[in-house]
């Protein structure tokens, strides 16, 4: 394990456009960063801006709301034609109040709203829209990797990041919602402590962790940083994806 971590935000990183080359578009920060990818390093890239290279924008007048998202929206106080993209990005709605409707994504996270956002896009009073998470978070990390590894000769770990909320914790942190070339969740059952105890259930979620981490840098508002290189994290090389984040339904005390 490090004793020492750099993390480092990607300035002037450009608007991004559906179609656009994100791979390209991260070489070319990095190279206007002065910066060149070494091995083992991680770059930790905001959810939003893989979205919005996958074209995963919904127009709100091109959704026809069901008679099941009716009923939510006037729950949840919410527009109808929304609350019809967020059923059709989760496999269950587990609680709804006034502004929130709390989900089991169809990736398998539980995810205020489906992750569904207006913010940091182009939007009009008159014909809005709304983003998406992207289909397959890791294919898109491992795509990623693989492209950066290409055209650099280093492939860098990989974890897109997304911000959440938690259960009993005001606030949101940023999660891993999807991840290539790294152990999500490094277990230390077996070893011992400062005190020689052995450890029974210590499992950090490590891409977790230096997600929110990143997310200190990279902001919710003007910021304009969705990139940020992490160097000196040392975290386990492995191809699991970000499945092994999510906790068995039998295992999850808060449904």
């Amino acid at each position: 394990m490090a004793a020492r971590l750099e993390l480092i935000a990607l300035e002037r990183f450009p608007l991004v456009e559906p179609g656009n080359d994100l791979a390209g578009l991260l070489m070319a920060a990095l190279q206007d960063n002065q910066l060149t990818l070494q091995d083992g390093d991680v770059l930790v890239i905001a959810q939003k801006i893989v979205s919005k290279a996958e074209g995963r924008y919904i127009r709100l007048a091109e959704v026809q709301p069901s008679e099941r998202a009716e009923a939510l929206a006037a729950q949840a106080d919410k527009d109808p034609r929304l609350v019809e993209l967020i059923l059709r990005e989760s496999r269950e709605v587990l609680r709804v109040r006034p502004g929130v409707i709390i989900v089991e994504h169809r990736n398998g996270y539980v995810h205020a709203n489906a992750g569904i956002d207006k913010s940091n896009i182009r939007n009009s009073l008159l014909d809005p829209q709304v983003l998406l998470l992207p289909r397959d978070p890791d294919a898109s990390a491992r795509q990623l990797r693989r492209e950066l590894a290409r055209r650099s000769g280093t492939a860098p770990q990989i974890i897109i990041n997304d911000s959440a909320g938690r259960a009993w914790r005001n606030g949101t942190v940023g999660m891993a919602i999807g991840t290539a070339g790294l152990l999500p969740v490094r277990s230390q059952v077996g070893e011992r402590d400062l005190c020689d105890n052995v450890l029974e259930v210590t499992e950090p979620a490590e891409a977790d962790e230096l997600a929110a981490a990143a997310s200190l840098l990279m902001g919710q508002a003007a910021q304009a940083r969705p990139v940020v290189l992490a160097r000196g994290a040392c975290l386990q090389g492995a191809e699991c994806g970000s499945g092994a984040l999510l906790r068995e339904r039998s295992r999850d005390l808060f449904r």
